[in-house]
């Protein structure tokens, strides 16, 4: 049997995996030198105890855990799928609760469940373009999530001078030890509870375009390229 399925079949070996994880996002973090661009509007709402929905690509997972405030309740929505359930895992180390499921493909039960957070002033994280892309293309169910809770997105990113590309869908960035880095947040966008299709729209392509920039910006920061999003996909 490979290693890939023992993994899969083995409770113990997924827990230890996750653990490791967990270990090497704080090496990372603790061995690198830090900077911190734009995070004032995080900041301000953390201090008011106001709830928002922080945004960010699925490519740049693996960082975020220490760009957030620790002591901030958040419930990032993770996919049902086997990789989803890694990552829930491995974040659960830094004190980041889960909601399984998907914003926008049979995700009822998800909606509700990061609509009854929001409501009661907690955070929520989501990456617009998990669990399966198209790659740096915002999907509609984040601005959905901000009309009906009443709460702005922020979106942020972070980047590293050293690090691994991998060749997946997302293009995951592995931060490497014993580097630069930088976390980037943008100016929160606000999604209006009358706001029409049309309006759904343009605020959606407000997210990704955000998105999109403020990765372009940490990586020039670090003087690494930016993997181009995909093509986006076809509309009926």
């Amino acid at each position: 049997m490979g290693l890939a399925k023992r993994i899969g079949k083995s409770e113990s070996l997924r827990g230890l995996l996750c653990w490791l994880g967990s270990l090497y996002i704080r090496f990372v973090h603790l061995s690198g030198r830090w900077q911190v661009v734009n995070d004032g509007h995080a900041r301000a709402l953390w201090d008011a105890g106001q709830p928002f929905i922080l945004a960010f690509w699925h490519g740049r997972i693996l960082m975020m855990p220490k760009s957030w405030r620790p002591s901030i309740p958040i419930h990032m929505l993770i996919s049902q799928h086997r990789d989803g359930q890694l990552i829930a895992r491995t974040v659960a180390h830094f004190g980041i609760e889960t909601v399984a499921g998907s914003s926008t493909r049979g995700g009822s039960a998800a909606l509700r469940a990061m609509l009854k957070f929001l409501k009661g002033g907690e955070c929520v994280g989501i990456t617009p373009d998990g669990p399966k892309g198209p790659r740096m293309r915002a999907s509609s169910g984040i601005v959905n999530v901000a009309r009906l809770a009443g709460v702005p997105i922020l979106c942020a990113t972070f980047a590293t001078e050293k690090r691994k590309l991998l060749g997946s869908w997302d293009r995951f960035a592995v931060a490497l030890p014993f580097s630069k880095g930088v976390f980037v947040w943008a100016e929160p966008i606000h999604v209006p509870r009358d706001a029409d299709e049309a309006g759904l729209e343009a605020k959606r392509l407000e997210v990704e375009t955000a998105l999109n920039a403020i990765t372009l910006d940490a990586d020039r920061r670090m003087g690494v390229e930016s993997p181009e999003p995909a093509e986006p996909e076809a509309t009926a």
